[in-house]
């Protein structure tokens, strides 16, 4: 069975990464839109495929099924499966990995040394990881930020150096995702049909640009600190 014929609702599971019982609990909730019905079976198509691997990356930005149900609500009911990949490849995340959920003995582990309270307080401050419940979330930057607190540097450097970072990076990142929504996705949108053929190569390119993006990050970073010492010792 292909998706071109259909998909059996396991298959659709096996698709998808999901369990046959939430697909259809998803499927309750209007999550997706109903399957074609032949006789007593139903059938999915790539639509299915693109609206559950969209719910998968809203889930990963943190949003609950209420969210997602408000987010999807505002995407046109006739949307194909590549206006809704593109919507996926606009949230899917640039880290390499999900945030990673850990006990308070695994943070230890992770850390690879008990951490003290103080430790948490700086690594909570800086968002290297966030407080789930009774669990703690890793964000990338957790290890090199573990790394940094052994060093003979004071907290309060360490914590203001962190939120340097974040202030500078996020308003980059808002910037960056502007430029991307407006120059790449927005073009492409645009554009009333893609083959099968030029949606891959979308997606492909999006991928690599966004590898390309953050090596560019780093060496711009690399530059202007050159540029800010060279100024320093001229002064």
């Amino acid at each position: 069975m292909s998706i071109e014929t259909g998909l059996t609702v396991d298959e659709l599971a096996a698709e998808t990464g999901m369990t046959v019982r939430t697909v259809r609990y998803y499927a309750g909730l209007g999550l997706m839109p109903a399957p074609e019905r032949r006789g007593r079976l139903a059938f999915y198509s790539d639509v299915h495929v693109a609206r559950l691997k969209l719910v998968r990356a809203l889930q990963d930005h943190g949003l609950s099924l209420t969210a997602i149900e408000d987010y999807l609500a505002r995407i046109p009911a006739d949307g194909d499966a590549d206006e809704l990949a593109v919507h996926r490849l606009a949230l899917t995340t640039w880290s390499p990995q999900p945030p990673e959920r850990v006990s308070r003995a695994e943070l230890d582990q992770r850390a690879g040394r008990p951490l003290d309270q103080d430790t948490i307080d700086v690594l909570l401050a800086i968002g290297v990881i966030e407080v789930e419940g009774e669990d703690f979330g890793l964000q990338p930057g957790f290890d090199a930020a573990v790394k940094v607190l052994e060093l003979d540097i004071s907290a309060d450097g360490i914590t203001a150096a962190g939120f340097a970072i974040k202030r500078h990076t996020e308003a980059l990142a808002e910037e960056l995702t502007d430029i991307f929504a407006r120059q790449v996705i927005g073009p492409y949108r645009a554009r009333e049909h893609h083959t099968p053929e030029e949606a891959a190569a979308f997606q492909a390119a999006i991928v690599r640009l966004r590898e390309l993006t953050l090596e560019a990050v780093v060496s711009g970073f690399q530059r202007a600190s050159n540029q800010v010492i060279n100024r320093s010792l001229r002064g």
